[in-house]
C-alpha cells in the first residue's frame, strides 16, 4: 500500500447517519414524531427518527428510507436543514449527521415502527426534554428554522385539515412562534392576503357558537410559497403588558 492510500485511509473512520425531525400539529399542539430505540447506546430512550447511511445510497435517498423503516411514514417531504458534526457527539466514535425536517399532517399517516424503533409516538414539542446524542440541538435548530419559515412562507396547508378555523389557524401561528398573538390583527393580515376561500359552512357538534369554516386557495397557496411574503404579526395586549410588567 502506497503511503497516500495510507493517508486517505486516515480520513475514511467517520460514519455518517441522517436524523428527520417531523413536525405535526394536532388539537392546537405543535407535536414532533420520536422513536423509542431498541439498541444501544440509549436504548430505551425517546429520540429522532435517524440511522445509518448505506455505502450505496445518496444523503435524500437515505433520509427517506430510514423515516419510513422507524416510523412507517413515505411519501414524505423531507427538506435537508444542516450538518451535524461535533467530534463526540456519539458515544461509538465519529458520526456526522445530516438533519432533514418536515411538515406532515398527522390524521395522514400511521405510525408503524420497525428496526431499531420499538415505538413511535407523536410528543408535544413543548414537553420534549433532555434527547440522546446531540438531538435536542437539532430539533432546536429545526423549530427555529420552522419560526423564520412561517414568517415568510404560508405552512398551514401541511398541518392543518381542509377544513379549519380562523382559530385554529391563529393557533398553529402561535403554537410555532411561542407566543400569543393580537386575535383582531391576525384576522386583518390573513384576510387581505386573499389566500382563504370561505367556505359559507361552521363547525358542527361543538358545545361553544359554530365558527366559520375555510380551506386554503391552492393557486394563492402555491404562489405565497414560490414567492415568499412578509408575515409579521402583533403580539396580543395582554401579552404586550405582561412584558412591561415583567421589565418594570
Amino acid at each position: 500500500m502506497s503511503d497516500v492510500q495510507t493517508e486517505f485511509q486516515n480520513f475514511f473512520k467517520a460514519a455518517f447517519t441522517v436524523d428527520n425531525v417531523i413536525f405535526g400539529f394536532d388539537d392546537g399542539d405543535l407535536k414532533v414524531l420520536l422513536i423509542k430505540r431498541g439498541e444501544m447506546p440509549y436504548e430505551d430512550n425517546w429520540a429522532l427518527p435517524g440511522y445509518f447511511i448505506n455505502e450505496d445510497e445518496d444523503l435524500d435517498t437515505a433520509a427517506k428510507r430510514v423515516l419510513e423503516e422507524l416510523t412507517g411514514l413515505r411519501n414524505v417531504f423531507l427538506e435537508q436543514v444542516e450538518t451535524f458534526g461535533s467530534v463526540n457527539r456519539h458515544p461509538f466514535g465519529r458520526v456526522i449527521t445530516i438533519a432533514y425536517f418536515s411538515l406532515v399532517k398527522i390524521s395522514n399517516y400511521k405510525l408503524q415502527p420497525d428496526s431499531i424503533a420499538l415505538k413511535a409516538k407523536w410528543h408535544s414539542i413543548s414537553k420534549v426534554r433532555d434527547l440522546p446524542f446531540d438531538h435536542s440541538d437539532i430539533l432546536s435548530s429545526c423549530f427555529e428554522k420552522l419560526k423564520q419559515l412561517v414568517r415568510i412562507r404560508p405552512l398551514g396547508f401541511e398541518l392543518l385539515p381542509p377544513k379549519f378555523t380562523l382559530t385554529e389557524l391563529q393557533h398553529l401561528y402561535e403554537s410555532i412562534l411561542e407566543t400569543e398573538l393580537d386575535k383582531r390583527n391576525f384576522r386583518k393580515k390573513i384576510l387581505s392576503m386573499d389566500l382563504l376561500i370561505d367556505l359559507e359552512e361552521t363547525q358542527e357538534g361543538v358545545a361553544h357558537r359554530p365558527a366559520r369554516l375555510y380551506k386554503f386557495d391552492r393557486k394563492k397557496y402555491e404562489q405565497f410559497r414560490a414567492e415568499g411574503f412578509t408575515f409579521e404579526l402583533k403580539e396580543s395586549r395582554k401579552k404586550m403588558r405582561k412584558a412591561m410588567i415583567n421589565h418594570q
